[in-house]
């Protein structure tokens, strides 16, 4: 009876570990996801180009979105006829009123001639620091810092009205009544734009890009939380867009066509200085005497005259 017993526990233990150990070849079958796991994304390179296609396409429509403030109505969306950055740039374009984009983009006209005229005027300044043009430097220097000085001003007053837009919201209660806080986004601009005009111009125009990027980035997120029109983190994006290609411009522009060292204006002046000496030595003789030789020196070499004592050319 014992001997029964035994043999029976140890089949049913037998059994349990064969339970146990059964499955394991079959998990290791489930491991394989999908007929064609372990083997490369793109068969071939047709099928990777359609691949890097396709997520482009996704990463330009995401980034679209993000333009937009991820804040596109159930109307607009269902009215795209393909999910792409073309189209959905084009819809957020098409719900921009066109009072706002007509006068947003003729209030960039003023700060797009003083960019190109700051580079000109650098390019100028930079030829009468070589030599290579006749305007006088001061007069090419004064220019300069008049175009640079105006694009800051304007500038200035562009960040400044940009923050206003966000007072007229909260005073038409647009998006609900939001207090300090849309008050306070508001008056942020201006409290960075009126201490640029004191700054050097290229620190001036630096800071004032950091503010408009700043402030577009602060337009989406209001955007987003529906403080604003649903199509004014699109409008703010391009209008930005449209100045910090300018302020960059006019910072490579002046850095590349301007004065550099070793051909500034005060170099300029000591090399016509120094050309003015010399001419004014060509016409005059020099002194004759007995025990002294003068010979001018030649163009580019150090001092105008050199003294030597004939009786010692004499002996040598």
């Amino acid at each position: 009876m014992s001997f029964t017993v035994l043999r029976r526990s140890l089949v049913s233990s037998s059994l349990r570990s064969t339970r146990l150990i059964a499955p394991a070849p079959l998990l290791l079958r489930r491991s394989v996801a999908s007929s064609v796991s372990n083997r490369p994304a793109s068969q071939a390179f047709d099928h990777a180009a359609t691949n890097i296609k396709e997520e482009t396409g996704n990463l330009a429509a995401d980034v679209a979105k993000t333009i937009a403030g991820s804040n596109m109505t159930t109307q607009l969306a269902s009215s795209l006829k393909e999910d792409t950055f073309v189209g959905l740039t084009k819809a957020n374009l098409a719900a921009v009123p066109k009072p706002a984009m007509i006068v947003g983009l003729a209030g960039g006209i003023p700060y797009i001639g003083a960019s190109g005229m700051t580079v000109y005027l650098a390019h100028q300044a930079g030829l009468v620091a070589t030599g290579a043009s006749t305007m006088d430097p001061g007069l090419a220097l004064t220019y300069f810092d008049q175009a640079l000085t105006f694009q800051v001003a304007y500038g200035a007053v562009m960040l400044s009205f940009l923050g206003a837009m966000h007072w007229g919201m909260e005073f038409a209660g647009l998006g609900g009544k939001q207090g300090l806080k849309r008050l306070a986004l508001g008056a942020s601009p201006i409290l960075l734009a009126i201490p640029t005009l004191s700054f050097e111009p290229m620190t001036a125009l630096t800071v004032q890009w950091l503010g408009f990027t700043a402030l577009w980035y602060a337009d989406a997120r209001a955007t987003s939380f529906g403080w604003t029109p649903k199509w004014y983190g699109q409008y703010r994006f391009y209008l930005s867009i449209l100045v910090g290609t300018c302020i960059l411009g006019s910072l490579f522009g002046t850095s590349y066509y301007g004065p550099v060292a070793g051909h500034g204006f005060l170099t300029h002046e000591l090399n016509e200085i120094r050309q003015e000496r010399r001419d004014l030595i060509k016409e005059q003789e020099l002194p004759a005497n007995e025990n002294v030789k003068a010979v001018r020196q030649k163009a580019g070499e150090p001092g105008f005259v050199v003294l030597s004592r004939k009786q010692t050319e004499e002996k040598q």
